[in-house]
């Protein structure tokens, strides 16, 4: 293993000179051309400085921690991770993971992993929008939640603004001429906070359009998955004043619509519009035809938690915040205007329409 030793010997300087060098505290000590000729010499001889003794001394390891809660077994949400990574290599941090797949038990053991390790920080992922208990900590360092919010205590926290995402996707679908917009939410309570925030960004739509909301138009499925969704799907589309267009509150429950819309003989989008919610990709561009849909933005989610646990090392700052990053539209091919008579166009005036 070559030391500071080594470099000093081939340099022929001093290893106060190297040291000097090597934590950019040589200006105005050490010359410019001998500086350089170290620096070499560390590339020529394969130099690795000793990271943990440099944060002994400077009591900074840069390293930050990320608690996964499933997340990193599942490509879709893993986008968050990989976010997360990017940006705390690109500040100049290391980012250490441990994966609880799942399991409870798992906690207090990676956290103590974590911390043992010197972790200046860290950011809690879970994989969908929900209330989270923090970790007891043995030692205090920032927290960040990811994907969801704390429960209690004192922890930053990012999650997709799926309200604002509900809302695009449904002023999607006003634009294209729709005016009977069925929504299909998810009744499950552990996305409680989801189905919430996305049936008011669906309402809010309407009623900002000038429409009135038809209860009779807003079904539910009772599991995240396409037969779950199959049911309310013919109550709908069996209906003599079907609707028109269908707002999901996800891809898969999407899935079900467009089940039941072959099973009827109805195509898509010339006699029924659908939008989706998630955009997983290979799940949502894969259906024919392509699923427009909302993205839940898993890697700028991850940045963002990255930026929010650095920021607090470095400026400390006031109490916890949270932060909702903005859900995109991402359109494909499953709307089109509803056949039949054109439908009067509305007059009501609408601003803020940012997809």
């Amino acid at each position: 293993m070559v030391t500071m030793k080594d470099i000093a010997a081939h340099c022929g300087v001093s290893i106060s000179a190297v040291s000097l060098v090597l934590n950019d505290q040589h200006e105005g000590r050490v010359s410019v051309e001998t500086a350089a000729r170290i620096r070499q010499a560390t590339e020529d001889l394969g130099y690795l400085p000793n990271l943990a003794a440099r944060g002994l001394r400077t009591r900074q390891t840069r390293t930050l921690g990320l608690l996964s809660d499933g997340v990193a077994s599942v490509p879709f949400s893993g986008q968050m991770l990989a976010g997360a990574q990017s940006k705390a290599w690109k500040e100049g941090y290391v980012l250490l993971l441990v994966d609880m797949a799942g399991n409870p038990d798992m906690e207090g053991p990676a956290v103590r992993s974590l911390l043992q390790r010197s972790v200046e920080g860290l950011i809690v992922a879970v994989d969908y929008h929900r209330e989270v208990d923090l970790p007891r900590l043995p030692r205090p360092v920032p927290q960040v939640i990811l994907g969801g919010r704390p429960r209690r205590g004192n922890a930053d926290w990012v999650v997709p603004d799926e309200r604002a995402g509900a809302r695009a996707a449904t002023l999607h679908l006003i634009d294209a001429g729709h005016r009977r917009i069925a929504f299909c939410n998810l009744i499950a309570p552990a996305f409680a906070i989801a189905e919430s925030l996305r049936r008011e960004g669906y309402e809010s739509a309407l009623a900002e359009a000038g429409l009135g909301l038809d209860e009779s138009l807003v079904v539910e499925a009772s599991e995240p998955n396409a037969s779950a969704a199959r049911e309310p799907a013919r109550r709908l589309l069996r209906r003599s004043d079907r609707p028109t267009a269908v707002f999901c509150f996800s891809d898969r429950l999407a899935l079900g619509f467009y089940q039941v819309a072959a099973e009827l003989g109805l195509r898509i989008p010339r006699d029924l519009s659908i939008v989706g919610f998630d955009n997983q990709q290979n799940f949502a561009e894969n259906l024919f035809p392509g699923l427009t849909t909302v993205q839940l933005p898993h890697y700028r989610m991850g940045v963002r938690a990255a930026e929010k646990a650095i920021a607090r090392l470095q400026d400390g700052g006031d109490g916890p915040t949270g932060h909702f990053v903005s859900c995109p539209l991402v359109i494909r091919d499953s709307v089109a205007a509803p056949s039949g008579p054109t439908p009067k166009k509305l007059t009501a005036h609408r601003q803020g329409r940012a997809v």
